[in-house]
């Protein structure tokens, strides 16, 4: 159990501690991508959802999921985030639209924003649903990954 930093010598869980860290600016941008069909996505084109305009609400809810991580996330310490911004691009696939929702996340701290990011795409992913599924329930959300993380003692990642 040793070789992982979230579980103390007795073998129970701990948040690990960040105290002796170097505050360095970090950043992270994760995607998502839901699956919709050509319905949902006329629907959305002519203002046809009954709740609002899904991608405007899944942006206010991608923030406020960045915002709350460390509160769903058990072992996520609490960060104050610089900057939270999401993006939504519509891409026509064989059967309907892909729609890829991209968060980038900022802080200056001494733990990373990777978490953040993730729970901002995945919470606009199922806000976005949520929004949608009066018109069809065949969205599918899938392929939620870290695009890229800076800052801190391992650097830079980039997925591949």
């Amino acid at each position: 159990m040793n070789n992982f930093s979230h579980w103390n010598e007795a073998g129970r869980p701990k948040m690990v501690d960040i105290s002796e860290k170097e505050i360095t600016t970090r950043t992270a941008i994760a995607r998502s991508t839901i699956t919709l069909s050509n319905e949902v996505y006329q629907a959305i084109q002519q203002g046809g959802i009954k709740k609002g305009d899904p991608t405007q609400v899944a942006q206010i809810a991608g923030i406020m999921g960045a915002k709350k991580t460390a509160d769903i996330i058990p072992m996520c310490h609490p960060i104050m985030l610089q900057g939270t911004d999401l993006q939504f691009d519509y891409e026509k696939i064989d059967n309907g639209y892909a729609l890829h929702i991209q968060a980038t996340v900022k802080c200056n701290g001494k733990t990373g924003v990777e978490m953040e990011a993730l729970t901002a795409v995945s919470i606009a992913a199922l806000t976005f649903y949520d929004m949608c599924k009066a018109v069809d329930k065949t969205m599918v959300i899938k392929e939620t990954y870290l695009v890229e993380k800076t800052g801190g003692k391992s650097g830079t990642f980039t997925h591949k």
